[in-house]
């Protein structure tokens, strides 16, 4: 009689981290309201605080603000979004849904990389809107651009949902939850070099830039943006190479300390 094969670990894995991707993105699809939040917060961000400080602090940067502001305020919503997205396992947790997850024969770690990267669904859409936004203030990105920056954004919000796991693996409700995401998205907005340049930051403000993980995917994105530009020396902080390291060794730390936090927390219901 022959007998039937059991699916590899690998196997297992890379389905259960598809099975929870597709359910994020279902979840997105059935909530109209998070997506319409999601084209509604670029146009605060972008439309009103990067109008503003487009109006009074663009002339004598020695280069175009507005196209710095749009690659920095996408970037960024690619960090709220999915931090947003990773906190709804406080959600999961009160449902019940987390626990289910937690004893099924198969690593956290996949379940984790499946939530962040079902996140990076709302997120993209997020980074599209404020592409919209950016248009109708006149700032636009070449067809390349807009490609390598989709291309980094599986790094980027990686990286970001690694970041939000420190905080939600040790929170139990959705207020706390909510308060955790602003205090991780909101302060590398402006710390991180988003909408403000840092080149000429010093003392605390400055360390504290160079903790900060968007700072270096920001980094990246730019250094691939500016390439051969004469902005380039201006704007660009590091190598690209060192901003590569630098984010997947931040986000590998994060993940694997937010992940035995999370795990810790269920098993310890």
């Amino acid at each position: 009689m022959e007998m039937t094969r059991r699916p590899s670990r690998f196997f297992r894995e890379v389905s259960t981290i598809w099975a929870i991707i597709c359910r994020e993105i279902s979840v997105a699809f059935k909530s109209p309201s998070t997506l319409a939040m999601s084209l509604v917060m670029p146009i605060v961000m972008m439309g009103m605080v990067g109008g503003n400080l487009t109006q009074n602090m663009a002339g004598g940067l020695g280069f175009d603000f507005g196209l710095f502001m749009l690659i920095g305020m996408m970037v960024n919503m690619l960090f709220m979004a999915t931090s947003q997205g990773v906190a709804t396992l406080v959600d999961d947790h009160e449902d019940n849904f987390s626990e289910e997850m937690l004893i099924a024969p198969v690593s956290r770690y996949s379940i984790v990389v499946g939530k962040i990267l079902g996140s990076m669904f709302s997120a993209v859409v997020t980074m599209l809107g404020t592409l919209i936004v950016g248009a109708f203030m006149g700032i636009t990105l070449s067809v390349p651009q807009f490609l390598a920056i989709l291309a980094l954004s599986p790094l980027i919000c990686l990286s970001a949902g690694a970041l939000a796991m420190l905080f939600i693996g040790l929170i139990k409700n959705r207020k706390a939850a909510n308060i955790a995401v602003m205090l991780i998205t909101m302060p590398q907005m402006f710390l991180s070099g988003a909408i403000i340049p840092i080149t000429s930051s010093s003392g605390i403000l400055m360390v504290i830039s160079r903790i900060l993980p968007m700072t270096y995917s920001l980094d990246l994105v730019r250094s691939v943006i500016y390439a051969g530009t004469a902005e380039y020396s201006s704007i660009v902080m590091f190598n690209p190479a060192v901003s590569v390291a630098a984010t997947v060794a931040i986000t590998v730390v994060f993940l694997l300390a937010g992940t035995f936090f999370y795990a810790r927390s269920e098993k310890n219901r």
